[in-house]
């Protein structure tokens, strides 16, 4: 059984592949793993891949979702990225968005998060 940490953290990825999937972004992989770290969503917004973090927040006193994201966990995401797209022939555009996710379900999106 996992901790209930983990399942909140699985609800709220799942949830914002949903939200994001009605937006008209199409899924293309969960959960990528590497050594260098995790890309919770990897998605196509038209010709555009786009790197998900996903940040699920229970109490607005932990901060926001986009401060929750510090300069070492993008990082991470830059070098798992990287990974990711050395398994590709070619590069198309990218971007990393991050999606915020608060206990009543709100999602705050923050496009083109990491520069």
């Amino acid at each position: 059984m996992k901790a209930p940490h983990l399942r909140k953290g699985e609800a709220a990825e799942s949830l914002a592949c949903r939200w994001l999937e009605s937006r008209g972004l199409k899924l293309r992989q969960r959960n990528y793993r590497c050594k260098s770290g995790e890309i919770d969503l990897i998605m196509e917004d038209g010709q555009t891949l786009v790197f998900v973090e996903v940040r699920y927040r229970s109490h607005p006193g932990y901060g926001s979702a986009a401060e929750s994201v510090t300069a070492t966990k993008q990082q991470k995401l830059l070098r798992a990225a990287a990974h990711y797209l050395q398994q590709s022939p070619d590069t198309p555009p990218c971007r990393f968005d991050i999606i915020g996710i608060d206990p009543e379900h709100n999602i705050q999106w923050i496009r083109n998060a990491l520069q």
